[in-house]
């Protein structure tokens, strides 16, 4: 399964979903449609926001690929311009990231 994770991984789930045999791609900083294209968003399985506040780039993703699951993994509440592109949020404090890799990948 290929992964895109976008912003810091402080909680550790893109490790997470290596270890869970995904390939994992990563970004940080202020993420752009064509940092996006340049990762692989167009091909990949996956798209796990861990920054609200670059929320913007789900309704970019889902834009970009039709077939993408899209996750926010943060401890901030997501906006509601996206939860209706949103497939799953979970706060890392309420469940580990090798749990939520183990579901996201099954």
């Amino acid at each position: 399964m290929e992964v895109i994770v976008a912003g810091p991984d402080e909680d550790g789930i893109a490790p997470a979903l290596e270890d869970e045999g995904a390939t994992v791609g990563r970004l940080e900083g202020v993420v752009s449609r064509p940092e996006l294209e340049s990762a692989g968003i167009v091909d990949a399985d996956l798209y796990v926001l861990t920054d609200v506040d670059q929320a913007t780039t789900i309704p970019i993703v889902c834009d970009l690929n039709d077939e993408i699951r899209t996750v926010v993994y943060a401890r901030d509440t997501v906006p509601e311009f996206v939860r209706g592109q949103l497939d799953f949020a979970v706060d890392p404090e309420l469940i580990d990231p090798s749990v939520v890799a183990d579901e996201l990948l099954d």
